[in-house]
């Protein structure tokens, strides 16, 4: 077999990965996001749906108060994407101006100045100092 064949079937195996694969529910995403390890619940608030506010903001802000880093960030960046429709969760992301991880108080700035920019026109000043 050609240096070329073999490529090219790599490649196609490669494209096929996620072949047949189904994609998960926003029900699903949550319960993920509820337990599971912590790889599975990163991946659940990447990927819950933004156009579902309704469904997913108590899972999105109870993340906010995660004991991992990488899903508190998840979540402030998560809830920054959804923008204004997110506006229950500004408390929360008020609180998370006093995290512990940088990233996670910036990306909650960042999510406030995108829910409401006339309030939040900047990120909260809090949001960009180190600790």
């Amino acid at each position: 077999m050609s240096i070329r064949t073999y490529l090219v079937l790599v490649l196609g195996a490669l494209a096929c990965a996620g072949c047949g694969t189904k994609e998960k529910s926003t029900s699903e995403l949550l319960t993920d996001l509820k337990g599971g390890d912590e790889r599975d619940r990163v991946i659940a608030v990447r990927t819950v749906p933004n156009g579902e506010p309704a469904q997913v903001l108590p899972a999105l802000i109870e993340a906010l108060k995660d004991k991992e880093n990488d899903i508190r960030l998840s979540a402030a960046i998560k809830l920054g994407v959804i923008g204004e429709p997110a506006r229950d969760a500004l408390p929360a992301l008020e609180a998370a101006l006093s995290d512990r991880d940088a990233r996670v108080r910036g990306a909650a700035g960042k999510a406030m100045s995108r829910i409401d920019p006339v309030k939040y026109p900047t990120p909260p000043k809090s949001a960009v100092k180190g600790r």
